[in-house]
């Protein structure tokens, strides 16, 4: 059976990196391209038009950049994930869209290969966070966002499978691949998903991945 078609909306003020972008997310890869933006304030119209899986998104340009986007979307009903795509390794602005809710980011300069597998991880409900910057990223996140960071809850709430299902979330699976990895469904990925963020009072993926971090559950590096 083949997989069905993740839709992108790119989202970048200039029209040499979507056109870059386009020959990397190839409908024959499982792509298609339902819309482009110049600027973050053409993002709800075009979400709300396209119904994108996920937006590919700046993180800097003229009026409304991509954390402003970005909160705004989260804001909505049901929003898409948005991956982060910037060339700008600022640890302020990266842990800024986290907090704004982004699913993850990429430094531009990433391999093609690398894109193609965060986009499909964010639309499988995954987070992707560059390893290339992701410690000092994570050190800034904590520092803004300690009430969303499971301070003060500890891993003895966990089951085993649930401390299994964090450690691959720290370690940037998606729900697909932590399914395959553990060898269970989908749904009991959500459902061990939505107990973990309960118990450990955690406000999404990101605050996820800090929380394995800071508790050892991975390390920096890790595969």
């Amino acid at each position: 059976m083949t997989a069905p078609e993740i839709r992108v909306l790119l989202v970048d003020d200039q029209e040499l990196v979507r056109s870059g972008l386009r020959r990397i997310l190839r409908r024959k890869d499982g792509f298609v391209i339902v819309a482009e933006c110049a600027d973050g304030s053409e993002v709800p119209d075009a979400v709300a038009q396209h119904a994108p899986d996920v937006v590919l998104m700046d993180l800097r340009m003229k009026r409304v950049d991509g954390i402003s986007a970005t909160r705004e979307l989260q804001a909505g009903d049901r929003p898409p994930p948005v991956l982060i795509l910037t060339t700008f390794d600022d640890d302020e602005l990266l842990s800024g869209s986290l907090r704004a809710g982004a699913a993850g980011f990429l430094l531009k300069d990433s391999p093609a290969e690398e894109l193609i597998r965060a986009v499909r991880t964010v639309a499988d409900g995954g987070a992707c966070l560059d390893p290339a910057v992701t410690g000092r990223v994570l050190t800034t996140y904590r520092t803004a966002a300690r009430s969303t960071n499971g301070a003060g809850r500890s891993l003895d709430e966990l089951t085993t499978r649930e401390l299994d299902v964090l450690a691959l979330i720290g370690r940037g699976y998606s729900n697909s691949e932590i399914g395959r990895e553990l060898g269970i469904s989908g749904v009991t990925v959500k459902s061990h998903i939505g107990h973990i963020f309960v118990k450990l009072d955690l406000r999404d993926r990101a605050a996820a991945i800090v929380y394995a971090f800071d508790h050892g559950v991975v390390t920096p590096g890790q595969a």
